[in-house]
């Protein structure tokens, strides 16, 4: 197997998306995600959104100073692009609002790390045309936010089309796809079966790896030299509640595989994944780095 490039991205964001308002996995499972990076030597994208940041700041600060990128990941765990499939109560914010919401949130890790974000990606990969054009204006270089298994294309890094973010145009901000399986047979209506997510712990690193080498023969069989963006979040990485959670005037029961495995066994899964990626020639690069690299 030929090498290729890793991006491995961490949405740093409340416990379970948007199912919760809490902060466990980012107190707890921030310094396991640490860990396994530094047992590795591997330097990651960390997607931050405006409040995780503003309420850990000594975590932002301490995945900043192990020589990650601090990236963004919106004001809140809200969906600032379009839709891809129906969730409860979970409107789109207005297209009027999405540069102030940016803008808000960038400040806010800038304020904490001393300079400007400039790698992004939307929460639920939910991104759209008026996101990237705000992500362009606020200076971002790179917006890893397109869902592959839903688009199916581009399958590599480009620079997108300021009239549709889903097609290369002449923009100079670098989306990178979120990899997944191009060659199966979905039988979902959304694709949602071809995705990596969350394979490697809900299944294992064994099994998302069938899925890689996959996309890197599909890939190399077009002539591009592949780069697999992951994405991962820290509640992941920390023992998520099992079963309803109650909110006083209701509960909510994320289906099983939300939350199947978090703790150790992803944490255990995670180090294997890191190891066979390694070994299949994977060269990993921040986010930051591979928009440079594409630049040149």
């Amino acid at each position: 197997m030929k090498d290729f490039d890793v991006v491995l991205g961490f949405d740093m964001e409340t416990d379970v998306g948007s199912y919760t308002p809490y902060y466990s996995g980012v107190e707890y499972g921030t310094q396991e995600i640490l860990n396994v990076l530094e047992k590795h030597n591997i330097l990651a994208t960390f997607y931050w959104t405006g409040h995780a940041a503003e309420k850990n700041p000594e975590k932002v600060l301490e995945v900043h100073h192990a020589g990650h990128e601090t990236g963004c990941h919106g004001l809140f765990h809200e969906t600032l692009g379009d839709p891809i499939f129906p969730l409860p109560n979970n409107w789109p914010i207005l297209e009027s609002e999405v540069e102030g919401r940016l803008t808000i949130a960038t400040d806010i890790i800038e304020k904490i790390v001393g300079h400007r974000p400039i790698g992004f990606r939307c929460p639920r990969l939910w991104g759209s045309t008026k996101v990237v054009n705000v992500l362009e204006k606020l200076g971002y270089t790179s917006d890893a936010s397109l869902p592959l298994y839903f688009y199916g294309k581009p399958f590599t890094p480009y620079h997108p089309s300021s009239e549709d973010w889903t097609k290369k145009g002449n923009m100079k901000i670098l989306e990178i796809p979120n990899f997944c399986d191009l060659t199966m047979n979905s039988s979902d209506p959304y694709q949602r079966d071809r995705d990596q997510w969350p394979l490697f712990r809900t299944q294992s690193a064994t099994v998302l790896m069938e899925k890689v080498s996959g996309f890197i023969d599909f890939v190399n069989g077009k002539g591009e030299r592949p780069v697999l963006c992951f994405y991962f979040h820290p509640w992941e990485f920390y023992q998520m509640p099992q079963g309803a959670m109650d909110f006083g005037e209701c509960s909510v029961k994320p289906l099983d595989f939300i939350v199947e495995n978090c703790g150790q066994k992803a944490i255990e899964e995670f180090d294997i994944l890191c190891d066979l990626l390694i070994k299949a020639g994977g060269k990993f690069i921040r986010a930051d780095a591979l928009a440079e690299k594409f630049d040149n």
